[in-house]
């Protein structure tokens, strides 16, 4: 058996894999003979997700924000292998309101430690599979930008988040860890990539001389989630083409 190769029947809940990131994780690990549970806030974003069906897929809506909802999905996954938590959203220049402010930090920490716990029981000794969990961080956790405070907040939030679920869930036989993208060209940030001049320089300064696309920062989520990852705990990895590195 290949190194990266995943046991039969491995399946992986990606939540927010309906998104752009998300459903190029969920891809790759579709690619890799996984089952993918994938989500989207709510039916529309289903609807408009461009995963193509397939035995192996299921794509149903979940609010990250509402609790009720979550215990309901979750009780009926029946078991789990691995969560990818994908779920996020920005408001730029927005975020120095207070509600909007509040709802980032919902849905991106709170929604994410929403879902490692209420998953836990699925993941926890499960014997030599073990469990995995990857939260998707972000760049922003360390390079802060001036408008998106909340979003810089909630992501440096999810890295801690991550670093003590790993402490606290080993013993359970759970791994976490974190995977921080740096530009990638999503949905997301559409609004902000119409300054051409923006994305031009953003491009300049990664040394690799371009932002990423989703299919970009599947991998290394693919990896986190695999046996080849086995002694992989508490680390964020970044995949943001050497931004952070200078």
């Amino acid at each position: 058996m290949s190194l990266f190769a995943f046991p039969a029947g491995f399946r992986v809940l990606v939540v927010g894999g309906a998104g752009d990131i998300g459903s190029a994780i969920a891809a790759a690990l579709l690619a890799e003979g996984c089952e993918v549970v994938a989500t989207g806030v709510d039916g529309a974003a289903v609807a408009a997700c461009r995963l193509p069906a397939g035995e192996r897929l299921s794509l149903r809506p979940l609010d990250v924000t509402d609790d009720a909802a979550i215990a309901a999905f979750v009780g009926g996954l029946g078991r789990l292998d691995a969560l990818v938590n994908g779920a996020g959203i920005l408001a730029r220049h927005r975020e120095y309101e207070l509600p909007v402010f509040q709802k980032v930090l919902d849905v991106n920490l709170t929604g994410t430690f929403r879902l490692c716990t209420a998953c836990k029981p699925l993941l926890a000794n499960n014997g030599e599979r073990g469990g995995a969990i990857v939260n998707i961080a972000s760049m922003n956790a360390t390079a802060a930008l001036p408008w998106i405070p909340a979003y810089c907040a909630s992501k440096a939030g999810v890295v801690m988040l991550t670093k003590s679920l790993a402490m606290a869930w080993a013993a359970d036989g759970i791994r976490v860890n974190a995977l921080a993208p740096g530009y990638v060209e999503t949905a997301i940030n559409a609004e902000g990539r119409k300054d051409l001049a923006f994305h031009a320089r953003i491009a300049g300064r990664i040394p690799l001389g371009r932002w990423a696309q989703p299919a970009d920062i599947a991998p290394g989520a693919v990896f986190l989630c695999s046996p080849a990852a086995r002694y992989v705990n508490g680390t964020v990895l970044a995949v943001d083409g050497g931004f952070l590195a200078g």
